[in-house]
């Protein structure tokens, strides 16, 4: 028997045993084949480990969709997480990119996964609280929201978890530079159901751009004198 005339089960069951390129390989031999990889069952996981990956269409995102993880620690992608102002005009190029990416896959996250359940965020340096908090209304069912090392996420995405999360049982914010421990405090008090975990984010040196430094410095001297 070819493999074309096995029932749709069968077919689900061979690609599921497949990883993403595989998959979309086997896609590309018949037009049967083709529509079981776009069936959206197929596709209740999805983990990606570069920002390139986001844009290859080895994947399907659909209502399915139940665990997402983007998480990339590659030292090409380091500059991600470099503070704006002192990043070179080639870095900023690379960013745009990035951001570009990320966001625009998050969009479609938004638009297509309202069953998502749990999402990890890890070294991702251009998600911004925007693009957390509109997945935090798209996706109601949302039980587990993992970020780490994201470092534009600020105590507004805690506030969106406050208002939008209402499902939600398990909040990590790790190695976030610009959480505060008041944000944290927030997250405790209105929502004290949640599990939240924090590791370093509270206790890290926050962004600033050197003209806050020279003001600070100045302010500083002034209370000594």
């Amino acid at each position: 028997m070819h493999l074309t005339q096995l029932n749709w089960e069968c077919l689900l069951h061979i690609f599921s045993f497949l990883d993403k390129n595989s998959r979309r390989n086997l896609a590309q031999t018949c037009p049967r084949m083709r529509r079981v990889f776009q069936d959206p069952s197929l596709w209740p996981v999805l983990h990606f480990r570069s920002p390139a990956e986001l844009t290859k269409s080895n994947f399907v995102l659909g209502p399915a969709l139940r665990f997402l993880s983007i998480c990339w620690h590659s030292s090409q992608v380091k500059v991600c997480n470099v503070e704006d102002w002192m990043k070179t005009t080639l870095q900023r190029d690379i960013c745009s990119v990035h951001e570009h990416t990320v966001n625009n896959f998050l969009l479609q996250v938004c638009e297509r996964c309202p069953n998502l359940l749990s999402l990890t965020l890890s070294g991702c340096g251009h998600v911004t609280d925007y693009y957390v908090t509109l997945l935090l209304k798209s996706c109601s069912s949302l039980r587990t929201l993992w970020l780490e090392n994201c470092v534009q996420i600020t105590d507004q995405t805690l506030d969106a978890v406050t208002l939008y999360a209402g499902a939600l049982q398990t909040l990590h914010v790790d190695f976030c530079r610009n959480i505060t421990q008041a944000g944290l405090q927030r997250v405790r008090k209105r929502r004290p159901s949640i599990t939240l975990k924090a590791e370093r984010s509270a206790n890290m040196i926050p962004d600033k751009k050197p003209g806050n430094w020279a003001l600070e410095r100045a302010f500083g001297k002034l209370l000594w004198h």
